[in-house]
């Protein structure tokens, strides 16, 4: 049985004790960014894995061996998770990493650093949806209950890393210039080598037509689905059970439409319209 406390309280959001300790958290604050750092960060299930999968390639031009040999969680580890510090050595340059902080909530080394960040969004019913069923096979989190409960602790962010719209607002409203780049999980299911050229352009690896379609062909959810390197596979039952819900579950777009109720989906959309009404940037779909 794994202990109650599933969460512990930092700086106002809840982060699951599986990865996250006061430690871990005061190496990410003390962390040393280099210039040529790359760091994916997200809401939670928003795309990270797949991104762990393909930054890699990306910056070392197209080589698979990282993505055949190392677990994603060591290859791009998290900045502010336990795991880093034991793996922050072997990291060679340009290193990638992954976080889920929020914008205020990372290293000051970082806001006076060069360092690059890709920030991928999601549309937010799907981010529910995808976070819902993890809920149920993560043993190191909280039951979720029912789908409409589950909806009102995402809604009020009593769940890990806070409200989707603050997370996504902190992000948008950066002052990183052409540091960050913004692109949708969407836009990846679309048309995964056109978001490949544009993260290999982003980053400088100016990579060949032909290492783009390598690297889209090798990071399909298909593929990534059967690596035991990157399905969660390597982790014990105990704290992800795959029988109840795969980690890497369908790798779509639009599941939401077979969750929500009218009335459901009624309540959802007024509460994320109505935390960004006043925003600047706009949302690259529908809510309805």
């Amino acid at each position: 049985m794994l202990p109650s406390s599933t969460y512990m309280l930092y700086k106002g959001y809840l982060l699951p004790t599986l990865a996250h300790t006061t430690e871990s958290l005061e190496f990410a604050q003390n962390f040393p960014v280099e210039d040529t750092d790359v760091f994916v960060v997200t809401y939670p299930k928003s795309g990270t894995i797949w991104m762990q999968e393909i930054i890699p390639l990306v910056l070392n031009g197209g080589d698979l061996t990282p993505i055949q040999t190392i677990p994603n969680w060591d290859r791009v580890p998290w900045l502010e998770e336990k795991r880093l510090a034991c793996v922050v050595d072997q990291l060679k340059s340009p290193r990638a990493l992954v976080s889920h902080l929020p914008y205020k909530l990372m290293p000051p080394s970082f806001h006076a650093s060069k360092a690059k960040v890709i920030y991928v969004i999601r549309n937010p019913k799907d981010v529910m949806v995808s976070s819902y069923y993890f809920h149920q096979m993560a043993g190191f989190l909280p039951d979720p209950g029912t789908f409409e409960e589950f909806m009102d602790k995402f809604l009020e962010g009593e769940v890990m890393f806070g409200k989707w719209t603050e997370h996504v607002k902190s992000w948008k409203n950066t002052e990183l210039g052409d540091r960050i780049l913004y692109i949708t999980y969407e836009e990846m299911v679309q048309d995964l080598p056109a978001a490949v050229r544009k993260l290999s352009g982003f980053v400088g690896s100016n990579l060949s037509e032909d290492v783009i379609q390598k690297i889209a062909e090798h990071c399909s959810f298909h593929t990534m689905k059967v690596n035991r390197m990157s399905n969660f596979s390597l982790i014990p039952k105990l704290y992800m059970d795959s029988e109840k819900s795969p980690f890497l579950r369908k790798g779509i777009a639009g599941d939401w439409e077979n969750h929500f109720s009218p009335e459901q989906l009624a309540k959802f959309t007024s509460v994320i319209r109505k935390e960004l009404e006043n925003e600047s940037f706009s949302l690259p779909w529908c809510l309805d």
